[in-house]
């Protein structure tokens, strides 16, 4: 038996289920609690472009407050055209997450965009808060599309007008305890 710490116990070899009931309560309608609160699909052909954007791209999003009620997550899709770039921005206090599915993103960030990584399908990219980024398709003829996933419910798009990039941006190398310099 293990305590679950609401003053319930379970036994995890035990095969009886639960028979107490979740529903609404006293004379609701007698729907399952988890049917309309539980596990949401959104359909990919679904998802909101009335989210904030930036020039040169174009979000949509898939989970947030407003569509399936998130509280601590936003998630959508981006997708950039060939040999396009982002405007500058960044996404306040947010973490951001983003997936490549197919295609090539450079990403270049810093106050001057002095900074420059490249990912392709199947990685993953993390931006910390308040970063001065740009997303550009390092591809001439395919578009670039990417999941995306931030910290929060509500989509934060802070646009910075005026960055005068650096012409020859610094490359920079993934490098942590387990993956040193090349």
């Amino acid at each position: 038996m293990h305590d679950t710490g609401d003053g319930h116990t379970y036994d995890p070899h035990a095969h009886d289920h639960h028979t107490h009931d979740h529903g609404a309560g006293e004379g609701a309608p007698e729907a399952p609690r988890w049917k309309h609160d539980g596990v949401r699909v959104i359909p990919g052909d679904q998802l909101d472009s009335n989210t904030a954007q930036t020039p040169g791209m174009f979000r949509q999003a898939a989970i947030n407050a407003a569509r399936v009620g998130a509280q601590k997550i936003w998630a959508g899709t981006v997708a950039i055209q060939p040999d396009a770039k982002t405007g500058v921005h960044h996404h306040g206090a947010l973490e951001s997450v983003i997936y490549v599915v197919s295609g090539r993103a450079r990403m270049r960030w810093g106050e001057r965009l002095e900074y420059v990584a490249e990912a392709g399908p199947g990685d993953f990219i993390f931006v910390p808060p308040y970063v001065p980024h740009q997303e550009i398709n390092a591809s001439t003829d395919e578009p670039l599309h990417c999941v995306l996933v931030r910290s929060d419910n509500e989509a934060v798009v802070v646009n910075i007008p005026d960055v005068e990039p650096v012409e020859r941006p610094e490359a920079v190398h993934w490098v942590d305890p387990i993956h040193k310099h090349p």
